[in-house]
This record gives structure tokens, C-alpha cells and sequence, in this order.
């Protein structure tokens, strides 16, 4: 794109770099191996959720087919980060459209998004199931979760996209390399030759509201179940209630932990290195990935049961078959 700025032509790039962790530029090539097991462990374990729910026809209730959605949105939310970045790692392969940018920072921030809006339908779930059980079956039909699905995927989409569409109009006429493994907003606006006050506002606009009303509605919600688990006169139902409310604690935890970490540092830091930067943002961007099914797999007895009953049987059949 051609432009004039005080009757001077420039020319902004199309083309990007992306070079993550600059700091330690010549040994790039020793993070190959961490960053593919962990995008191997991330894919494993997050389709391991998923098969264990959509095979098991018990695990079909509202609560497991949103974990199971968690993990889904890992998954999509991992192969849009790592492959390019472990491309890049190995062969060099760190080029990058403005266009190719511009929708890889759409899918970083709609993945994250949808994390935090499966987290709202997940307590949602929880509120409907401890405070209103007798209404329970009837409101979270199937079709109210394609409903909420759908809410979701509308809500991400106009919180992102005037984020994108702003960062589409800036000029990038100096450096075209990206000290980051991908195209984060403010590392992406780190090139601006331009002004991008209205980029930034908006971008921390969009995120602090988001998040604001995320933390208020988890809040409520959990603060309520947790009133009305304290009134339960089963000590059985009540300890399987907090439980579960501690698992999605933590999960919530994770989540919002890493995502606040990483905008503030990118924010307030100025003396911070680009490969703090870098591993803050993978932190952000990965953990959840492994953290969140981990924690659903071992702290939920239903799908850990299943998961083992799984792999027994297959133990079983691999030595018939030998």
C-alpha cells in the first residue's frame, strides 16, 4: 500500500518476518524439540478428551461435551500457532504475508476467546445444574448448546474484528521483522510508522471490558453455586459439587493467569527482553492447551474412569493380538 505523509511517499510492507526468541538467535534450532513435544502432547491429550466423550454415550451429558469443545478449541487454537512457528525453528520458513498475519492474529484471539467463553457456558452449566437441578434437563437441551455456541463464535468475532480491521490500516514502512514466533497485536504494532494510538485503545479496550465481564459473570455465577452447595444437607452431594467447582477453579485460574500476565507485561514493562516477551506469551497462548485437560482428565471421575477402561481394553486386545 502506497500512502504520503507530509507530502512523502512511502511504501508499507507486505511481507513479514516472523523471529522468535531474537535473544537467542543462533541456538533457535535447540527449541525445536521442547515445542514439538509439547504440540504432540497438547494434540494427544486434548484428542484423547474428546474421543473418550464422544465414544462413551454416558459422557453425552451437557457439562462433558463442553469439555470436550475445550478441547477442541485447544487443538485448533495450538495448529494455528505451532506448525509455522516449528516450520520457521527448522527450515527458516518465517515469512509471512501482512495478509497471512492479519488472519493468524484473528485465530490467535477468537481460540482465546472461545476459551474463556466455553469457561461462561461451562458455569452457566454448573449454576443451572446445583441451583436449579429440577429445571436442569429442560433448559440445557442440545439445542440450547448450539445456541450458546453459536453466541460465542458471534461474541468473538465482533470483539476481534475491529481489532484486526484497525491493524489492517497501519503503515509498516521500517522493519518488517517480527520479534515474536507469531503475529501477537502489539508486536505486529511494534513496526507501526504510524500512529496507532486508536490500535492500542481499542485493542485494551476490547480485552479489559471482555475480560471484566467474563471475571464478573464467572464471579456470580460460582459465588452462587457455592451458597447453594453450602445448603446441601448431603455431605456426598455437597463434596461432589465443590469439587467440581474446584476443577473449573483452577481451570479458570490457568486461563485468565496467563492471559492477564502476558497484556500487562506487554503493556507496562518497557526494560523487559522480546524473548520474555516471547516465552510469556507462549505460556499465555500454550498452557492452557495442556494445563486445561489435564486437570479435567485427572480431577473428573467420570472421564478418568473412562479414559482407563479405554486404554485397559486396548492393553487387552494389543496382547491377544501378540
Amino acid at each position: 500500500m502506497v500512502g504520503t505523509s507530509n507530502s512523502t511517499f512511502y511504501l508499507s510492507h507486505h511481507e513479514f518476518t516472523l523471529l522468535g526468541f531474537p535473544g537467542v538467535l543462533q541456538f533457535r534450532r535447540l527449541l525445536f524439540i521442547p515445542f514439538l513435544l509439547l504440540f504432540i502432547i497438547i494434540i494427544l491429550i486434548n484428542s484423547v478428551i474428546i474421543h473418550t466423550v464422544r465414544k462413551e454415550s454416558s459422557l453425552h451429558a451437557p457439562m462433558y461435551v463442553l469439555i470436550s469443545l475445550l478441547s477442541i478449541t485447544h487443538i485448533c487454537g495450538t495448529t494455528n500457532i505451532l506448525p509455522k512457528m516449528l516450520l520457521g525453528i527448522l527450515f527458516g520458513m518465517n515469512q509471512i504475508t501482512l495478509i497471512g498475519c492479519l488472519i493468524q492474529m484473528f485465530f490467535i484471539y477468537f481460540f482465546s476467546m472461545m476459551d474463556c467463553n466455553v469457561l461462561l457456558m461451562m458455569a452457566l452449566d454448573r449454576y443451572i445444574a446445583i441451583c436449579k437441578p429440577l429445571s436442569y434437563h429442560t433448559i440445557m437441551t442440545r439445542r440450547m448448546l448450539v445456541c450458546l455456541t453459536v453466541a460465542s463464535f458471534i461474541r468473538g468475532v465482533t470483539v476481534i474484528v475491529p481489532v484486526i480491521y484497525l491493524a489492517s490500516t497501519v503503515n509498516f514502512s521500517g522493519s518488517n521483522t517480527i520479534h515474536h514466533f507469531a503475529c501477537e497485536h502489539m508486536a505486529l504494532l511494534g513496526l507501526a510508522c504510524s500512529n496507532v494510538t486508536k490500535n492500542k485503545i481499542v485493542g485494551l479496550s476490547m480485552r479489559v471490558i471482555s475480560m471484566i465481564v467474563d471475571l464478573s459473570f464467572l464471579s456470580i455465577s460460582y459465588g452462587t453455586i457455592i451458597c447453594a452447595t453450602l445448603k446441601i444437607s448431603t455431605g456426598t452431594l455437597r463434596k461432589k459439587a465443590m469439587h467440581t467447582c474446584g476443577t473449573h477453579a483452577l481451570v479458570i485460574l490457568v486461563v485468565y493467569f496467563f492471559r492477564l500476565s502476558s497484556s500487562v507485561m506487554y503493556r507496562v514493562s518497557k526494560s523487559v527482553t522480546k524473548d520474555t516477551h516471547n516465552l510469556l506469551s507462549a505460556a499465555y497462548l500454550l498452557v492452557p492447551a495442556l494445563a486445561n485437560p489435564l486437570i479435567y482428565g485427572l480431577r473428573t471421575n467420570e472421564i478418568r474412569v473412562r479414559m482407563l477402561k479405554t486404554f485397559s481394553q486396548k492393553r487387552v486386545v494389543a496382547k491377544r493380538a501378540t
